[in-house]
């Protein structure tokens, strides 16, 4: 029997201290000690619920509705005076005295809009009252020689030839008498002649008399709008021109954006050899903000037909183009590229990319993104 050491006994029994420490220790960690709270277990992903997605806003909603809208045609054009008058000068070689009238001011007929100076046609006027006087006299005193003449004229006291130089001369005077009243009547027009009068109601629209020149005749001293009445121009395609008639209205919108109800009066016969447009005259009605030389653009009514139509606010517009946010069943929003036509009041024509079974975001239309989960407000 072999012995061990005193060394090798006494590295066999820390060994065993060694083990039974280290098996306390892996016995301790299978339970907890006594008297401790075991930590309830970290829930598993496995069977957890999910939180319910929230909506990105509340929007109101429509459907497309069928509506009967108005049948437009567009046109460009200009505002033009209806009729203008050249007002000018009927005596010649007189100096304007007084101007009484500008440019932009109403007139009524026959209103004096400016005066010659009338001293000259004055003098005329009395040289020929005693032309006339001197004629008349000459006339009557040839009358009664005449008279005379023929109530002896079968008795024998005057010859033949005597008898017919008295008729003659009767004859001579009084249309000496006759031509003196012409002139004395053409002084008389000369002499109204040295006040302008306006031909017609209306507004100036140019003037060029100044006091002191002296105008020669026919000489344009003021240029008016006859009535004050304008109208619009407007330039039509000869393809189109077919749809407009007269008698039809028309809207037109001013340069200053005013927006006036205008009718049809004329079209012109034969296009524009420059533009090969076809002309469109419609009358206008008065308004101090209509201007002629200025352009207008304008929408001539030719009918009406039956539209898909969507609310204004459904209409979102970006990088150009039209679009609408279509909400499905699932209350997700989805955008939808669509093209517009007319519009009337607050209700848009939609052509294409939407159907009339669809339901489309309206107010808050315009935040909305695709694929947003939204809230349809009651």
């Amino acid at each position: 029997m072999r012995h061990l050491s005193v060394d090798s006994s006494g590295r066999l029994a820390a060994v065993l201290l060694l083990s039974s420490v280290l098996a306390v220790a892996c016995g301790g960690s299978d339970k907890p000690a006594e008297g401790a709270t075991a930590s309830p277990a970290a829930p598993t992903a496995e069977g957890a619920v999910p939180a319910a997605p929230k909506p990105a806003m509340t929007v109101s909603t429509a459907k497309p509705e069928t509506a009967s809208l108005a049948l437009q045609l567009q046109a460009n054009g200009n505002i033009a005076a209806w009729q203008e008058a050249s007002v000018g000068a009927e005596v010649p070689g007189l100096r304007l005295a007084t101007v009484n009238v500008n440019i932009g001011d109403v007139v009524k007929k026959g209103q004096v809009l400016a005066t010659f100076a009338r001293e000259t046609s004055e003098a005329e006027s009395l040289q020929g009252k005693a032309a006339l006087m001197q004629a008349e006299a000459a006339a009557e005193s040839a009358k009664a020689d005449a008279d005379r003449a023929r109530s002896i004229e079968n008795t024998g006291a005057l010859s033949k030839s005597q008898i017919a130089q008295y008729l003659t001369q009767e004859k001579v005077t009084r249309a000496q008498f006759e031509a003196a009243k012409a002139a004395y009547a053409a002084s008389r027009v000369r002499l109204g002649n040295t006040q302008v009068r306006a031909p017609d109601d209306g507004v100036i629209s140019a003037r060029s008399a100044t006091v002191g020149a002296v105008a020669g005749a026919g000489q344009e001293l003021f240029r008016l709008v006859r009535q004050s009445r304008m109208e619009w121009r407007a330039e039509v395609t000869p393809a189109e021109v077919g749809q407009v008639k007269v008698g039809q209205k028309v809207e037109v919108t001013a340069a200053s954006g005013l927006k006036v109800a205008g009718t049809v009066r004329a079209i012109a016969p034969t296009a524009d050899p420059q533009t090969r447009n076809v002309l469109v005259f419609a009358d206008l009605p008065k308004h101090t903000e209509l201007k002629a030389g200025t352009f207008a653009r304008g929408q001539f009514q030719i009918g009406s037909s039956q539209a898909l139509t969507v609310p204004a606010q459904a209409i979102v517009v970006r990088d150009g183009h039209n679009y609408v946010f279509v909400i499905g069943a699932d209350s997700k929003a989805g955008q939808r590229k669509v093209e517009t036509g007319r519009r009337s009041g607050d209700r848009v024509e939609v052509l294409q990319g939407l159907k009339a079974d669809e339901t489309v975001a309206v107010q808050g239309a315009g935040f909305l993104n695709e694929g947003d989960l939204v809230k349809i407000a009651q």
